[in-house]
């Protein structure tokens, strides 16, 4: 199928190309960019004027919920929910019942959202076997299974022996280790930040040290062995301090944050919000202010929407028995919009942290608008301003902390190796339309 993209912005991140043009698709492939070729003859015209053509998104985390908690959520809605957010490739944690440890697990995953022909899936292996920390998986097979990554999800590893084994094995075969720095024991029943608001509130507390000594043995092993690690959903400032003196160092670290430690701090608890009860969990108002700044400086790779459907159930509940999570695939877009005006950010900056910073991270070759490349795109409009509510979102997980915010960034079309998946025609109002 042949699609022309009129006069829309088109933004590479990764090239630093920010003009007004045409976008030419042929064959699932970009054929053109600027100017369409003559005698270029499109089956589909899409009019992008005031619109920005840039790379299809990449998530760095979105639970699909597949296999074992369908209840939840399915493949299907949730990769539908991602194109709508503009997400045209994703990965996902190996958190699932039974999680993905076992080759079958995996290939079922990538077979069943190949056919859906909607985002691409890229599944993150299980590092141990039954996420028990105890024995390794198999990696080399799960990566010839189509893993790109592997890691313990939020479980963490107690015995340091073991994830030094995992670390050696990995960089045997130049594979790459998600770590989600946690000591398990300065952790163990908290579910708020050791600050004000958890002691007015009584909560039970995580202090940033939790994460901080995780992050220091990660960097000693990483140091020893020469594993490649990547650091997920860092939240406090001493952490990112930490990586930006290992990258300074040469370490082969990468690491992300996600939207909701980018503008949310503990404060956003107020009265027991279940929705703002995350893993980690919303730290102080300067670790956010330090993770703004990190991911303006690139220090930070990623920003990803740690995507997790919860069912209502286990939302209405005392606070500290809630099940932690947040649903948000689809506010990725909006949420980096918003970090990148309040930072004064150019959109070439900016979208840099959720297309071509994750692709490297993934080592995709994806994340960037070139000739004879994929044709992932997302078109959106930037000046559309809507109401994050129920009806509003694809995704069958309405757990969001955002609920009732006013954001703007609107995704009006996304292709997936040229076709197109997601197509959205209606106007997006808003009574704040007057800050544009």
């Amino acid at each position: 199928m042949k699609i022309q993209i009129k006069q829309g912005r088109i933004i590479d991140p990764q090239s630093g190309l920010d003009q007004v043009g045409d976008l030419c698709i042929a064959a699932g492939k970009v054929l053109a960019i600027g100017e369409t070729p003559e005698g270029f003859h499109p089956n589909k015209v899409i009019d992008a004027s005031g619109l920005v053509v840039c790379p299809g998104l990449i998530d760095l985390a979105v639970r699909l919920r597949e296999p074992g908690n369908e209840y939840r959520a399915t493949l299907e809605s949730e990769l539908l929910a991602a194109c709508a957010g503009g997400v045209t490739s994703l990965s996902c944690p190996p958190d699932t019942e039974p999680p993905l440890d076992e080759t079958g697990l995996v290939e079922m995953l990538k077979f069943r959202a190949k056919n859906l022909n909607l985002a691409k899936v890229y599944p993150i292996g299980a590092l141990t076997q039954k996420l028990a920390g105890e024995r390794l998986t198999e990696m080399a097979e799960l990566r010839d299974a189509g893993c790109v990554g592997f890691s313990q999800a939020d479980a963490a590893i107690t015995d340091t022996h073991v994830l030094m084994r995992a670390l050696e094995y990995a960089a045997t075969f130049d594979m790459t280790v998600w770590l989600r720095p946690q000591d398990a024991y300065l952790a163990r029943g908290g579910v708020a930040h050791d600050g004000v608001v958890a002691a007015r509130l009584g909560l039970p507390a995580v202090p940033p040290t939790a994460e901080t000594i995780a992050v220091m043995t990660a960097l000693l092993l990483v140091r020893d062995t020469g594993a490649r690690v990547h650091l997920c959903r860092l939240s406090s400032a001493a952490a990112i301090d930490m990586v930006r003196q290992a990258k300074a160092q040469g370490l082969p670290v990468s690491c992300d944050v996600s939207t909701q430690h980018l503008h949310l701090s503990e404060m956003d608890i107020g009265y027991f919000d279940p929705n703002c009860h995350l893993i980690p969990p919303l730290r102080s108002l300067r670790d956010r202010d330090a993770i703004r700044l990190a991911l303006a400086e690139g220090v930070i790779d990623a920003l990803c929407s740690d995507h997790t459907p919860v069912d209502d159930d286990t939302k209405q509940l005392p606070f500290g028995e809630t099940e932690p999570g947040a649903a948000g695939v689809e506010l990725l877009l909006p949420l980096n919009l918003k970090w990148a005006e309040e930072k004064a950010l150019t959109l070439v900056k900016a979208l840099a942290s959720i297309t071509c910073g994750p692709a490297r991270v993934l080592g995709l070759d994806a994340g960037r608008i070139a000739l004879g490349l994929a044709a992932d795109i997302c078109v959106f409009d930037p000046d559309a301003w809507w109401r994050v509510e129920s009806g509003a979102l694809k995704s069958l997980g309405k757990n969001s902390p955002f609920m009732g915010y006013e954001v703007r960034g609107k995704v009006r079309y996304t292709l997936v190796d040229g076709q197109l998946v997601f197509e959205q025609h209606e106007a997006c109002t808003s009574p704040y339309n007057s800050r544009k």
